[in-house]
């Protein structure tokens, strides 16, 4: 099992599709990844020799941001919005929708399960 940036990729996955299990690298960049490193997109992860995932993360670490670092900067990012009081960073901060959704109705995902009327008693 190969392991980049911290990561087990899986077994018997293709390269492309094994790539995008690192955080902060999707297929676009998995394929820019193995155009510039010459590793063969359809092949295995098992079929890889250790020369190439060398190569891989070699590429990785010189021209991506990924896992850990990549973790930090966004959420320092957030906390840099947050601590200057612009719109973005209160939105963040009272867990509501950032980038301007409705929220009469929807944005449970951000607003959390319904908190139900009080009922009457009998």
């Amino acid at each position: 099992m190969a392991r980049i940036a911290g990561v087990d990729l899986p077994r018997g996955k293709r390269v492309d599709i094994a790539l995008t299990y690192i955080y902060g690298i999707g297929r676009t960049t998995a394929m820019k990844i193995l155009d510039t490193t010459g590793v063969n997109w359809e092949r295995s992860i098992d079929d890889l020799s250790a020369d190439e995932v060398n190569e891989i993360r070699k590429e990785l670490e010189q021209h991506y941001k990924v896992e850990g670092d990549l973790r930090r900067e966004v959420s320092s990012n957030i906390k840099r919005l947050m601590d200057i009081g612009c719109y973005r960073g209160l939105r963040h901060r009272r867990g509501l929708p950032v980038h301007g959704q409705r929220t009469h109705t929807n944005a449970r995902t951000r607003k959390g399960p319904r908190r139900g009327a009080v009922g009457k008693k009998k």
